[in-house]
């Protein structure tokens, strides 16, 4: 006989398999579907900046620090070193040229005076007991000179006598040849002591002009001397304000130190310390502004020093037309500078925006406003307030300009309102 089998059902272990397969599929198909397209971010309107992107006048310049300085300073270094001995002014004193300031005392260059002006004594007695002896001998020589000339006279009467005697056969030809040989003796010892009286007159001149010049060596070297020691007291070079005094008394200064400065008070200039990225694009004669008092003033660039200082170069600035009223020296000014000529540009808003993306990309709104997604841009030339524009973006386009440093990567944001 026929036994009905009952059918069996599945087993538990057999269906717990099934069920986490079914959960393991279902995982990965919502993983792939949530992660397939855009990634999103929620965000409030009111905590975005959203500017327009516009086209306009763009000019190319850049903020720059500039510090009030005279138009003229002049420097007072030490001349001579020494200790401080006397201070007349303090600083902040308005001086009047030659004006002393202080006085430094050194005791090694007053004995150097004193020994040059010793030098100078002993050269000028020298040269007077020089041209005493010089006197003398020339005496002497002239002496000579007119013993000689008689005696020449004398012979040249004998010999003139004895001639015409001779002549007369008064006298024999002996006294004759001993009165010629007298008068040829006498002559040679005139012509002999007359040259030797001229080469003394040159010997003497030569002499004197050497003495003199020795002489006046040695007066000059004293007024040197007397200088060195004169500048020992230092005075004002010009009229002005003497500023940045540094001496105190019983202070030693050594030769070149500076002590201050004197400005002079006739006007003022800028002092600009500029990046050296902007080296090549600096000229004197670009302009800058900058607003004090509630009043805005332009200034020029007069001078450029190359050298590049701890990354940066520096400028001289003159003031154009107008110096502001109430200026003082030391004050810094906020300026911008112009580094080029006013151009048209599509013009985008400086922000936050700029530190994570290096301007390669932006959020750009939809057309209703809702939502915004990444666009690449390219970005040229920026001023203070806003970047040209190259590609990526038109006029009337709306962007997020403000901080993504919370936004991660994703791609799109979802504004609400």
């Amino acid at each position: 006989m026929d036994r009905i089998i009952e059918k069996k059902k599945w087993p538990a272990k057999r269906i717990l398999t099934i069920a986490g397969i079914v959960a393991l599929a279902s995982l990965i198909v919502a993983a792939f579907y949530f992660t397939s397209g855009k990634s999103k971010l929620n965000q409030e309107r009111e905590r975005l900046s959203i500017v327009e992107v516009k086209k306009g006048p763009y000019k190319d310049n850049i903020p720059v620090n500039g510090v009030v300085l005279p138009l003229t300073s002049i420097y007072l270094d030490a001349t001579e070193g020494g200790r401080v001995e006397e201070k007349f002014v303090e600083d902040g004193a308005i001086m009047k040229k030659g004006q002393p300031i202080l006085r430094l005392s050194n005791t090694n260059l007053m004995m150097n005076m004193m020994a040059q002006q010793n030098t100078v004594y002993n050269t000028l007695t020298q040269m007077q007991i020089n041209q005493n002896a010089a006197q003398q001998n020339t005496v002497n020589k002239r002496t000579a000179l007119a013993d000689a000339e008689n005696l020449y006279n004398e012979a040249e009467r004998v010999y003139l006598l004895n001639k015409k005697l001779y002549a007369e056969k008064a006298i024999g030809l002996q006294e004759l040849k001993q009165s010629e040989n007298n008068y040829n003796y006498y002559r040679e010892k005139k012509a002999l002591t007359q040259q030797i009286l001229s080469q003394d007159s040159v010997s003497r001149s030569t002499q004197n002009a050497q003495d003199s010049r020795s002489y006046r060596g040695s007066q000059e070297a004293l007024s040197i001397m007397q200088q060195k020691v004169a500048d020992l007291i230092v005075r004002a070079p010009v009229d002005g304000q003497l500023t940045s005094l540094d001496a105190e008394i019983g202070e030693n200064k050594t030769q070149g130190q500076r002590l201050g400065q004197v400005d002079v008070l006739s006007g003022f200039k800028v002092r600009a310390n500029i990046d050296e990225h902007y080296l090549s694009r600096i000229f004197p004669g670009q302009t800058g502004e900058f607003s004090f008092a509630n009043k805005t003033y332009k200034l020029k660039i007069k001078k450029v020093f190359t050298q590049v200082v701890n990354n940066t170069f520096q400028v001289d600035m003159e003031f154009v037309n107008e110096v502001p009223q109430g200026i003082r020296r030391g004050q810094t000014l906020q300026i911008v500078l112009s580094l080029s000529d006013e151009t048209e540009a599509v013009l985008l808003a400086k922000g936050g925006f700029y530190q994570q993306t290096g301007g390669n990309w932006i959020f750009k709104l939809s057309e209703d406003g809702k939502t915004a997604t990444r666009v690449d841009i390219q970005l040229g030339r920026q001023s203070i307030d806003n970047f040209e524009v190259l590609g990526g973006l038109k006029p009337g386009d709306k962007v997020i300009i403000s901080s993504y440093e919370n936004f991660g990567n994703v791609q799109e944001l979802v504004i609400k309102n």
